[in-house]
């Protein structure tokens, strides 16, 4: 297998084959109002900043990645709150690149291809002339510890001294700084009956619930439950 990064302006055709990429996320995560109020603007405006790993032997797509130019100071503290807003806001003078998604197909995993997507986001930052891709990376683990506060979780290490997380592990290995929680990467609201339908639960009550794939409790408050994922800021430079 040969896999190669191309970005859809390179390929166009491409991106009429991502849904070839298994989803690999539960259904709540796809009632973002603002994500899929805007989500097309990535092909839209920007193609050249869009990432399809494929195998050029037998033109299989075997994962994507999405990312948007920014404009960030490099200062922590001056930090966005997460994706979602990046996709609020309007930046006329980006000099970041600031990943949205990354993931490979489930059939491809355990061949490092993960990490050639995020090489590959590196290196269209650099290619951008771009000072760095900053990363919301969503912990592959998290959902294990949703009481677990991210600010903690992300600083457990193994006893080797590398992250606990894997994906959090993964963007360390490939050099990315660990900067600060993205507080507010999704913000899904819903009534009951909408968490009903999208995770199979029961919701009879206010409160917080523990969601299977959810990082943090879904909060209920008079009948509409809010889901705000935290992710981390992780910082590469550019290749």
């Amino acid at each position: 297998m040969l896999a190669q990064i191309f970005t859809l302006a390179e390929r166009p055709e491409l991106e009429q084959r991502l849904d070839e990429v298994a989803d690999p996320w539960p259904e709540f995560i796809h009632h973002d109002q603002v994500l899929n109020a805007r989500w097309d603007d990535l092909y839209t405006r920007w193609p050249e900043f869009q990432l399809v790993l494929v195998d050029t032997e037998t033109e299989e797509v075997l994962g994507k990645g999405n990312t948007m130019p920014v404009a960030w100071d490099g200062q922590v503290e001056t930090l966005t709150g997460g994706v979602v807003d990046v996709f609020e806001r309007e930046f006329p003078n980006p000099n970041v690149l600031c990943a949205v998604v990354a993931v490979v197909d489930a059939k491809q995993q355990g061949r490092g291809l993960s990490g050639q997507i995020i090489g590959g986001m590196a290196e269209t930052a650099g290619r951008a002339g771009l000072e760095c891709l900053i990363a919301p990376v969503r912990p592959t683990w998290k959902d294990r510890y949703p009481l677990v506060p991210l600010e903690d979780y992300m600083r457990w290490t193994r006893d080797d001294g590398m992250p606990f997380d894997p994906w959090i592990r993964l963007h360390a290995r490939l050099g990315a700084e660990l900067l600060a929680v993205a507080p507010r990467s999704l913000d899904i609201s819903g009534s009951a009956a909408d968490w009903e339908s999208w995770t199979g639960m029961h919701f009879p009550q206010d409160g917080d619930y523990v969601v299977p794939g959810a990082l943090v409790p879904v909060r209920f408050e008079g009948g509409v439950g809010r889901y705000l994922e935290p992710n981390v800021w992780m910082r590469h430079e550019p290749r």
